[in-house]
């Protein structure tokens, strides 16, 4: 007979990104809307994964989906950031260090 889990222990019906996550994802949203990339964002909270999509305009597929599996985090890591056509980008434990192949974006030559 399985004993049930306490509360703390039971698994989380749905995964969510934290409130220091959103901080590090809506910062550079902010630049990349400012920067004219970017204009309309969606927030998933699934079972197994949490997903922050990017649009460019509301009416398409998102641009880049950056995603949160708790469960890959003592494997390839937990985050990672996903492109138009379904192929990872790039995948960490470092939300910031994942990021960062989205902020190579707003780096543009002066003429």
């Amino acid at each position: 007979m399985q004993t049930p889990l306490p509360f703390s222990q039971a698994a989380p019906e749905q995964v969510h990104f934290n409130r220091q996550e959103l901080n590090v994802i809506l910062s550079l949203y902010g630049r990349m809307v400012a920067a004219g990339e970017w204009r309309d964002y969606g927030i998933s909270s699934l079972r197994d994964l949490a997903v922050f999509s990017v649009f460019r305009r509301t009416a398409e597929h998102p641009l880049y989906r950056i995603e949160k599996r708790p469960k890959l985090a003592n494997r390839q890591g937990q985050y990672s950031v996903v492109g138009l056509d379904g192929q990872i980008l790039r995948r960490g434990h470092d939300l910031r260090t994942v990021l960062r192949i989205l902020e190579r974006k707003l780096i543009r030559p002066v003429d």
